[in-house]
């Protein structure tokens, strides 16, 4: 089962918005996947409560409880996403430990940039996963987002590898979720959309060429250690 955790020490960032989003992309291209849960907002379990689907399943769980969580979703589905509240470092941290991949959603301005350090001190304690930050809420300016991605990847403190695509501020993601629905449900064909399957897409590639580079380290040495993908 793939895990990836949606990491951010700040609100509002979307982490629940790209879980739900990406939730449905994996469903949409054959992968059974499901949501938990763990921000007491419990803003995704109320996205399930509106949605006329049964899939992806979304799982409200606490701390204590997350590694059995874990455990019971592997027999049922290949792919998890682990919606993490803002400023609960114990649960970041357990969200990490457990993730295969590890994705921080951020907006495009300082204020979002600059609780970076903070995510990296928590995600530092969890061992060398394949991490990136995800610009989202991106205006149309896209010097803004070209600007931002380079504050961040050139971070003195909490250098990150930064997504190629970005998301936009766009009316589909609120929209959709009114109905319990994501972008490439509610308008197929539109740019919110399009950016989500962009992003599905490298989550894919990341996974695929972390796992044959991980793979090739234990046959070669015996060895299954893992090296962070920038």
């Amino acid at each position: 089962m793939l895990t990836i955790a949606l990491i951010a020490q700040k609100g509002g960032t979307g982490k629940t918005t790209l879980a739900r989003s990406l939730a449905v992309a994996f469903e949409r291209s054959g992968k059974a996947a499901a949501i938990i849960d763990m921000d007491p907002q419990a803003s995704a379990s109320l996205w399930a409560k509106r949605r006329e689907e049964k899939t992806p399943e979304v799982i409200s769980t606490v701390l204590p409880l997350l590694s059995d969580t874990l455990k019971a979703a592997a027999e049922s589905v290949e792919v998890v996403l682990i919606d993490t509240p803002p400023k609960n470092a114990d649960v970041a941290i357990a969200a990490a430990r457990a993730a295969d991949l590890i994705i921080i959603p951020c907006r495009a301005q300082i204020d979002d940039i600059e609780t970076l350090p903070a995510t990296k001190q928590i995600l530092d304690v969890t061992g060398s996963k394949p991490t990136f930050v995800l610009l989202n809420g991106v205006p149309p300016n896209q010097a803004r987002s070209k600007e931002a991605a380079a504050s961040i990847s050139g971070h003195p403190d909490a250098p990150f590898a930064v997504c190629k695509y970005t998301l936009g501020n766009r009316a589909a993601f609120g929209d959709s979720s009114v109905l319990g629905l994501t972008p490439q449900e509610y308008e197929p064909s539109g740019k919110a959309s399009e950016e989500i399957e962009k992003v599905h897409k490298y989550v894919c590639d990341i996974v695929r060429k972390f796992r044959s580079e991980n793979s090739g380290k234990t046959k070669h040495s015996g060895s299954s250690r893992t090296k962070a993908t920038s």
